[in-house]
């Protein structure tokens, strides 16, 4: 089987090992949970409970304003605690008392809006990490017989996240299943499960349930980083080249995450609601790294005490992975739809770091994926030069954080050319 890749991408220490040969636990919420009305693209949810009623595990607790929103569902039974524009806050019961399941047909049996009526009714969003963009809005393209290729991207390129990993271990059918509920949709497409080359044993599990699948296969990437980026994963695997200006569905691609897969199994063929995922706990101010099934809301505090607690006061702890993540000082927060990873480490070398006066060197042109020039781009942004910035493509930069990686001058790049790009924007 061909290894393919793309052009620049960088090769970080993966640190994988300790959490991906591990099975993956649960960790039982015991204390109260919240749930943010504003983690996904587009508008807040709506609340559509009150204070003092009772939920059970499964229940609409705030409803999609307009199409471009999601739902939320509660992921504990309990009494409706605190409700704002912004939050919901539900008093874990401690019971496993459960919303009654919706009842559907076999998928093959149903239509192609059925089933994206059961998605967007769970609450289906991007679950790879600073997404949350609603599920049901990406598999309605304007054009479905269009779309020729469904990628579930399970690459999982960052350093430290093996979260995707364990669940193509653990539970391959559902996955390729997933696959086969999307392609439902789409009668020209074929469906690829896209695995790193440092993966061999999920592509060896995923391949068990292929035998009798036509339109599915594996593909193998490189293994570096960022192969899971969504550009960078569509031009390794169909040489179909994007820009910022353009949706994959506009060059007939979709792409969705393995738990974002998941979920759509979970809502099309069990009818539950998007109420828990797989998150990675790790780093070297972790006691016993691994990756665990958690309810949404769960405040991420008692997922770190599931993982054994700090074996030392971290100096760093981040929301993500190490190279996209966001780096957090205050804990008291919840796990939501997108919380890939937590990672927490003794110390934290950026802030030691001395950065100097660019050297002339190259490097972060050789590596950047997006074939931009990141020292000129981040002059031109540290001099407030949009009309420079815009015209040699600053606005295509994926922020994915390579040239801040690789620079020797420990120039901070991407943060620098994210900001400006973010404010051409916002603009």
């Amino acid at each position: 089987m061909a290894v393919l890749t793309f052009r620049g991408g960088v090769h970080p220490p993966r640190n994988k090992k300790i959490t991906a040969n591990k099975p993956a636990k649960d960790c039982y919420t015991r204390g109260d949970v919240s749930f943010p009305l504003f983690f996904h693209h587009g508008l807040h949810a709506r609340p559509v409970v009150k204070g003092g009623e009772w939920v059970s595990a499964g229940t609409l607790i705030a409803k999609a304003d307009g199409y471009v929103s999601a739902n939320v569902h509660s992921s504990v039974a309990g009494i409706v605690k605190y409700v704002d524009f912004d939050t919901i806050v539900i008093e874990n019961a401690g019971e496993l008392h459960e919303e009654p399941r919706l009842l559907t047909r076999h998928y093959t049996l149903m239509e192609p809006q059925e089933i994206i009526d059961l998605i967007r009714e769970a609450g289906v969003v991007g679950m790879g990490g600073e997404e949350g963009y609603p599920t049901h809005i990406k598999l309605s393209p304007e054009d479905p017989e269009k779309i020729r290729y469904v990628i579930v991207n399970g690459c999982e390129c960052e350093p430290y996240l093996t979260c995707n990993f364990r669940r193509l271990i653990e539970e391959p059918d559902k996955i390729v299943e997933g696959l086969k509920i999307v392609l439902q949709l789409f009668d020209n497409a074929m469906g690829i499960i896209a695995i790193e080359d440092d993966k061999k044993s999920a592509v060896i599990k995923i391949k068990n349930y292929l035998l009798d699948e036509p339109r599915i296969r594996t593909r193998m990437l490189y293994t570096k980083y960022p192969q899971g980026a969504e550009r960078q994963l569509i031009y390794a695997l169909t040489k179909r080249k994007l820009n910022s200006q353009m949706n994959p569905s506009d060059a007939g691609i979709l792409v969705l995450n393995v738990e974002t897969i998941y979920a759509i199994w979970k809502a099309v063929v069990e009818g539950r609601p998007l109420i828990s995922r797989m998150v990675t706990v790790a780093g070297d101010a972790i006691k016993n790294p691994g990756n665990f099934r958690v309810n949404i809301g769960t405040n991420i505090q008692e997922l770190i005490a599931a993982a054994g607690g700090f074996v030392a006061p971290p100096e760093k702890v981040i929301i993500g992975g190490p190279m996209t993540g966001e780096s957090v000082l205050d804990l008291d927060r919840p796990v939501t739809k997108d919380t890939n990873a937590i990672l927490a480490f003794r110390s934290d070398p950026v802030i030691r770091v001395h950065q100097t006066n660019c050297i002339h060197c190259g490097r972060c042109m050789e590596v950047c994926p997006s074939n931009l020039i990141p020292t000129k781009l981040a002059d031109y942004a540290a001099l407030s030069r949009t009309d420079f910035f815009r015209d040699n493509d600053g606005i295509e930069c994926i922020g994915c954080g390579s040239c801040s990686y690789i620079c020797p001058a420990k120039r901070s790049l991407a943060e620098i050319i994210v900001s400006m790009k973010r404010m051409m924007t916002n603009e």
